[in-house]
């Protein structure tokens, strides 16, 4: 696994963790410290995936990114974003993200029924401020998948409720459907 680094104008593609530290050692501004070089080591050498940050002072931070590129062109050409190995939680994760949107967008006509939990914005007559409350939203409605079903509730909503109330994604906790067939 490769490591790409940035500071600002600065930066490099090594082959190992030591490559890495080196190349932050010769940042002054950084300040390489015992518990930064122990952070770095152990971001390296977990199964996390996603981008680090991490911050010098305020609003100043450097990135390191785990790669599978062999050259600082095939990185910046997005050849070799690493993807989570097969069988592990991020690769499961993105299985199931895959199989839900896949799901949710399946052509089958007919009626279906939504279920919506979503951050409704009202008015607290007692103190003329707003607030926001969980609602749960059902509705029955011809539609032709699962996110056309979603869409159509979301648009009956932001008609009839405050523009801020806040709708969860589709592909979330919070918006369940079920088929109920061509006819209801």
């Amino acid at each position: 696994m490769n490591l790409y680094l940035r500071y600002f104008d600065k930066e490099t593609l090594v082959y190992n963790v030591e490559e890495a530290l080196d190349f932050l050692r010769s940042i002054p501004e950084i300040g390489m410290t015992p518990n930064l070089e122990a952070d770095v080591r152990d971001y390296a050498n977990s199964e996390v995936y996603y981008p680090k940050r991490y911050k010098i002072r305020p609003r100043v931070y450097f990135i390191i990114i785990k790669t599978t590129a062999a050259t600082m062109l095939d990185f910046k050409q997005k050849k070799a974003l690493h993807s989570a190995p097969q069988n592990s939680p991020a690769a499961e994760k993105h299985e199931m993200v895959a199989t839900v949107t896949t799901k949710l967008n399946e052509e089958r006509p007919g009626w279906y029924e939504g279920e919506l939990d979503f951050k409704r914005v009202v008015l607290v007559p007692t103190t003329g401020k707003h607030e926001y409350r969980d609602t749960h939203f059902v509705v029955r409605c011809k539609a032709n998948s699962g996110q056309d079903c979603y869409n159509r509730m979301v648009d009956h909503l932001r008609g009839r409720v405050d523009s801020r109330s806040q709708f969860p994604s589709a592909k979330g906790k919070n918006f369940h459907y079920k088929y109920l067939g061509m006819w209801k």
